[in-house]
């Protein structure tokens, strides 16, 4: 058996060669949505931060870049949530207990859990955004006393593309973190919130003194609640972003994942929203 590497605190992820882990569940989240836990505790465990992503190799196939949505506080589990839409995450998705993947990593920055602390979280989601902001929700419960307020705001397209929606009710459940959730088109049954994500801002108030937002999902979802957020008076500098658009070599090589001057994999994923709100305007970037 491969021994698993972690490189140690604050430095970068160099290996080339994927180490090799064992598929231990496959968990159907929705058609199009898979969710691998890879057994790495034989290894002592793969240690990684909140907003990391691995680079996902199966024989045959290809490497693709896929963030890591598991708890950071079991680093025996690595846990990765896919969905089938490439050459490479399609057969990925079709993979069985027991079969073999190939990892490199971790890669990436992280949420800022360490400058938050003391103060409120506001993380929003939309769509396999939520996967990227599990391990920072996932910190956030483990170290409940470190921050203020958790507020969880997650958008999809309708209810029956929900995400993790066991753990969403499970944190609604608790009396320490508030959630609400919006999907963008329901039937007229539903009893839940329709609208967009960032029309879910106006549902909470915040102090923007004391604030910090984390925001995943699709590209214009974020600007325009990135937006939102500046008018409800937070500060850019107070506003992260997960950049995870085309990122193929995880390493800044390949050059696909070229945001501006900068690399979503070598720079990123996570941003700071003053870094970059110039670059989010221009949508030919």
């Amino acid at each position: 058996m491969v021994e698993l590497w972690t490189p140690p605190p604050g430095e970068r992820a160099h290996t080339m060669v994927p180490r090799m882990l064992r598929v231990d569940r496959v968990i159907r989240e929705l058609p199009d949505i898979v969710t691998l836990v890879l057994d790495s505790a034989p290894m002592g465990g793969f240690r990684f931060g909140p907003g990391q992503f691995n680079m996902l190799y199966l024989f045959g196939t290809g490497e693709v870049p896929i963030s890591i949505s598991g708890n950071p506080v079991e680093p025996g589990d690595l846990v990765h949530t896919i969905r089938a839409v490439g050459q490479v995450t399609r057969p990925m998705c079709q993979v069985k207990r027991g079969d073999m993947l190939g990892v490199r990593g971790p890669f990436g920055t992280e949420w800022p859990m360490d400058d938050a602390r003391g103060k409120d979280l506001l993380i929003v989601a939309g769509g396999l955004g939520l996967a990227p902001l599990r391990p920072a929700i996932y910190h956030a419960l483990h170290h409940r006393s470190a921050y203020g307020r958790v507020i969880v705001l997650y958008g999809t397209r309708a209810p029956d593309s929900i995400l993790f929606e066991d753990e969403l009710h499970t944190w609604r459940g608790r009396f320490d973190c508030e959630v609400d959730i919006t999907v963008d088109r329901a039937p007229t049954d539903f009893r839940g919130h329709v609208g967009v994500v960032p029309a879910l801002l106006d549902r909470f108030s915040f102090d923007p003194d004391r604030t910090v937002a984390m925001v995943c999902g699709p590209e214009i979802m974020m600007r325009f609640t990135a937006r939102a957020l500046t008018k409800k008076g937070l500060p850019r500098e107070a506003i992260w972003l997960s950049v995870e658009r085309s990122m193929k070599c995880g390493m800044g090589v390949c050059g696909h994942c070229q945001f501006g001057p900068t690399f979503a994999c070598k720079d990123g994923p996570v941003m700071r929203y003053d870094h970059i709100f110039r670059l989010l305007d221009i949508r030919e970037i």
